[in-house]
């Protein structure tokens, strides 16, 4: 058995898969378990997982790691929590169960809600939140909830219902119900947090209708949060990290200066740039809270692509042009160029820097000589594309140019991708040595609240990068393949509009669970 408090766990709820990390000072994985999340689809453009299933899944994998590293709970310092961040979770108060699916990030159906938000108070939510309305963020979510499933607002407005996103109720199970509580950086993705003032706020919270006495209490990403119930963990140990998964990227980074980016490769892409203690105002991107750390809040920019990772997966598991991701390296590489073929990956609409709700995938440039090597090309191609928008809106407007980007997720060990993506960006792309980027982060967090580790400078010392790709590719022939790539875009704009002559179909009242 280890030693008494020696290790830190980090619970890494993802889009697809709960995780649980354990790391030891020296940062060294000593123990890893992940456990897969169905999504369901109820309708077009609808994406669903069931709480219960989430719950389950990261207890599965804590268990699963505790017992094959044979460490005991008390071998364990400090716990820190990361999550997919606009995920929307109801629940009942006293029994823990949530009333309704967990309502995913990438889902759509309160586009409807969101366009008449943009019409009427999108700058007042763009001031105060730094979001620009989407259906992506969890306030929305929340407003559909209340007005869908029957009795739900009327018992929130008695007390029996709380709202998290994935981390809260994950720390409200792990401490038996004792604890409501969010980090800042998850707070901010709900289009609910005044990111200046660190709170609640009571004009957007009067504007979507929900009652505030629902919504968990907002603290600082590192400290001691809650204790886990031995009951539930076999052990008392502090909750001492909570913040949002790409957040945690960041920090996992040791991207700590004002101007360092970092893109990680999951699910969608996601770009973040420390922009120091001060938000930077933006237009096309997201202003958020990076962290909340001994006093001082950090904040970023952040540019978020919904579909990256999602579609190579599609080919798999839809297309079946691939028996394994892993294939589509080789036959991209196969090929000397894309010619002509652009798939632009639009599933659940465009994200930063276009805002497009009504964007959907499109592939074009198809010839009676395309192959499933071209569409395997087109996919990883169009993953670098949508990077490169993000960080030229980015430099932008910020004013910073970005050195080298740091990159992280499962995508980094695609070979073809990563050197077009340096290619694409002109710039320098530096793969983490570590895979679990996300999940160290929230270590990072939690033990930085304990004292495992002393300072960040001493987490500076331990980055180190795995492999550097470096540009190759003419300037000319980068701007050429770029015009094509945003004539693809544009073509795939609107098109849900334009195929139905509608937005969404109402939205029917669903029994109380």
């Amino acid at each position: 058995m280890g030693k008494k408090g020696v290790h830190i766990l980090s619970l890494d709820e993802g889009t697809t898969s709960a995780r649980a990390v354990i790391f030891n000072e020296e940062t060294e994985i000593l123990g890893l378990s992940r456990q897969k999340i169905d999504q369901i689809y109820p309708h077009p453009g609808w994406v669903e997982q069931n709480p219960i299933q989430i719950w389950d899944a990261q207890v599965k994998s804590l268990k699963k790691a505790l017992r094959e590293t044979r460490l005991s709970p008390d071998s364990i310092t400090a716990i820190g929590v990361t999550n997919q961040r606009e995920t929307t979770i109801l629940w009942d108060k006293s029994s823990a169960r949530p009333v309704y699916n967990a309502i995913v990030w990438q889902c759509r159906r309160t586009s409807d809600i969101v366009e008449k938000m943009k019409e009427e108070y999108g700058r007042l939510f763009k001031e105060k939140t730094g979001l620009t309305p989407d259906s992506y963020f969890s306030g929305p979510k929340i407003k559909w909830l209340l007005e869908n499933v029957q009795t739900l607002r009327s018992r929130a407005l008695r007390g029996e219902i709380l709202f998290g996103t994935v981390d809260s109720y994950i720390i409200y199970r792990l401490t038996g119900g004792l604890t409501h509580v969010t980090d800042y950086s998850n707070a901010s993705r709900t289009m609910l947090f005044n990111i200046h003032r660190l709170e609640w706020d009571e004009e957007l919270l009067e504007l979507l209708g929900i009652p505030e006495q629902i919504l968990p209490e907002p603290r600082p990403s590192s400290e001691i949060l809650g204790y886990t119930d031995p009951k539930v963990f076999g052990a008392q140990v502090p909750i001492a990290g909570d913040i949002g998964d790409q957040q945690a990227a960041l920090f996992g980074q040791t991207a700590f200066k004002k101007g360092m980016t970092k893109c990680t490769y999951g699910t969608g892409n996601f770009l973040l740039m420390n922009t120091g203690t001060e938000p930077c105002r933006s237009r096309d991107l997201l202003t958020t809270i990076a962290w909340g750390l001994k006093g001082e809040v950090n904040y970023a920019l952040e540019g978020s692509a919904f579909i990256t990772g999602a579609a190579v997966q599609w080919l798999k598991n839809s297309l079946r042009t691939i028996k394994d991701v892993s294939e589509t390296d080789l036959q991209a590489s196969s090929l000397h160029s894309n010619e002509g073929v652009y798939f632009v990956p639009a599933f659940t609409g465009l994200g930063a820097p276009y805002w497009d709700q009504y964007a959907r995938g499109m592939i074009i440039g198809l010839t009676q000589g395309t192959r499933r090597a071209h569409i395997s090309r087109a996919t990883l191609e169009a993953v670098a594309y949508i990077t490169r928008d993000i960080a030229e809106a980015m430099e932008g407007e910020s004013g910073a140019s970005i050195e080298a980007l740091r990159v992280d997720g499962g995508a980094t060990r695609n070979d073809f991708l990563m050197q077009f993506q340096s290619d694409i960006l002109g710039k320098k792309v530096m793969c983490s040595s570590k895979l679990e980027t996300t999940a160290l982060g929230a270590a990072y967090v939690a033990g930085l609240a304990v004292d495992f580790w002393s300072s960040r400078e001493e987490l500076t010392g331990m980055w180190k990068a795995a492999k550097i790709y470096e540009p190759k590719m003419d300037a000319k022939e980068r701007e050429r393949l770029c015009e094509a790539w945003k004539s693809a875009v544009e073509r795939s704009r609107g098109w849900a509009k334009t195929a139905t002559g509608i937005g969404w179909a109402g939205n029917p009242i669903i029994p109380a669970t």
